[in-house]
């Protein structure tokens, strides 16, 4: 085979290669053509070498830190430099798509993704400037959302009209690409002031398109000579395809922010109304407490105020917070007691944490009422005479790892035929019908100086860190 004829058949499998769809087996045989041109090269220069004088065999591939051997560039070649180099920007823009793909999966930020796209394709089709185009409806206008090469002041504030005169505009609403390689004497569109300005002669446009509306458009612009051909339409259309599925992305993930926002707002409200209603039935029962002459239906609906109120401020402390599925019950109960601490005159509050937990909010509540009853009953019977006595309420994870909430006072003590399991008061009764939606086992020590009750939740239903 003749060195032209080699030649030839290289350039036409290039052709061919160039004219498929850019996807990886095509990157491979780029390369492994590559790496015949690097051969042939060599092969030239083997042949220029023996005919100085020089065998094949006195010619040796420098290595290390070596002085290379440099074969000039035969001037009866120069037809073949173009389709190297071809060759070599096809293989480079190839790795542009694969790197914009990586950056895309990687949840690069949406501002990053724009300028990285917009810097790659103008270094891939070897241009001067490149931009992404953002469409505004409203003014049927496209803003220049991010882009190089342009003055400053651009990127961000200048806009171009959108109307099937531009060729922006064209590519927007036609869905077809197109290219402009003679702007000075193009008579099919308008070209824009922004392009004048700047002295480009070419320009080539494809739509970013997303799910449903199309997003703008990506466009590359140079003032160079030349001709933008079929094969770097096909590379900018495929760094639009993979920007249009980032921008379909960072949509998707807006309307879920959106969502997410809307819910929160609603349950705080929800939570809110609940609230106020229960602070509605608690002073009611205040009222009624008020006027009563019995002094034992008095405290009882005292009592009863009592608790509605502790569960609205249960919920109340559910919307200060703001997480709706977890929520960190260390500081949950903090709160509670916190609460507590202001609302009952007696005995100081101690609350200790030893584990972060994190526990699903319709479990919190019910838990928060255990420990109100817990800690009230504590409050208000361990200490009859001692107002400086202390209550201590403790969190921590016991040795199955399961959740452990303990009450502990250095009281006066239960009866020793107490149990809270067996106890058909009002407030044992309510604790374990708590506890029982919680699955969770409640005990109650008589220790030689005060009384503990512990209650342990089964791990199975919270998520510990």
């Amino acid at each position: 085979m003749t060195e032209n004829t080699k030649w030839d058949v290289i350039a036409k499998r290039v052709l061919r290669i160039s004219r498929e769809t850019m996807d990886i087996r095509a990157a491979r045989e780029l390369r492994e053509l590559a790496g015949d041109l690097e051969k042939d090269s060599k092969s030239r220069l083997v042949k220029s070498q023996s005919i100085s004088g020089r065998s094949a065999e006195e010619i040796k591939v420098p290595s290390g830190s070596e002085t290379p051997v440099v074969e000039e560039a035969p001037k009866n070649l120069s037809s073949a430099d173009p389709t190297h180099r071809s060759l070599r920007l096809r293989i480079r823009q190839q790795e542009i798509l694969a790197e914009l793909g990586v950056l895309a999966l990687q949840g690069a930020s949406f501002e990053k993704l724009l300028d990285q796209t917009a810097l790659l394709v103008a270094e891939g089709l070897e241009a001067d400037f490149s931009k992404v185009l953002q469409y505004l409806p409203k003014e049927n206008r496209l803003l220049v959302r991010a882009g190089v090469g342009w003055d400053q002041g651009v990127v961000g504030n200048t806009t171009i009209g959108a109307d099937l005169a531009s060729p922006a505009g064209f590519a927007l609403h036609t869905h077809k690409p197109v290219i402009s390689n003679h702007l000075e004497n193009e008579q099919r569109f308008r070209t824009p002031e922004l392009l004048l300005e700047h002295g480009i002669r070419r320009a080539m446009n494809v739509i970013l398109q997303g799910d449903g509306s199309p997003f703008g458009v990506l466009e590359v612009d140079s003032r160079s000579e030349g001709e933008f051909s079929e094969h770097d339409l096909s590379f900018l259309q495929g760094a639009a395809n993979i920007l249009g599925m980032a921008i379909e992305r960072e949509r998707y993930e807006s309307h879920l922010q959106a969502a997410l926002e809307t819910q929160q707002i609603l349950l705080a409200e929800i939570n809110h109304r609940v609230k106020n209603s229960l602070q509605v039935v608690s002073s009611m029962l205040q009222l009624q407490a008020s006027a009563a002459e019995d002094k034992n239906l008095r405290a009882r609906l005292e009592e009863a105020s009592n608790r509605v109120a502790t569960v609205g401020r249960a919920y109340d402390r559910l919307a200060y917070d703001g997480q709706y599925k977890n929520i960190d019950l260390g500081t949950y109960l903090r709160e509670v007691v916190n609460d507590l601490a202001a609302s009952n005159r007696g005995a100081k509050l101690q609350f200790e944490e030893s584990d972060k937990i994190s526990i699903a909010s319709d479990h919190a509540i019910p838990l928060a009422l255990i420990v109100n009853e817990l800690v009230t009953n504590a409050v208000k019977y361990a200490y009859p005479e001692n107002k400086d006595g202390v209550v201590w309420i403790r969190l921590a994870k016991n040795s199955d790892a399961n959740i452990l909430v303990s009450v502990r006072d250095e009281g006066i003590g239960l009866p020793k035929d107490f149990f809270v399991a067996k106890s058909r008061r009002l407030g044992a009764r309510l604790v374990k019908a708590l506890a029982s939606q919680l699955k969770a086992e409640l005990t109650n020590t008589s220790r030689g100086k005060g009384t503990e009750f512990e209650l342990v939740i089964p791990i199975q239903l919270e998520n510990i860190e």
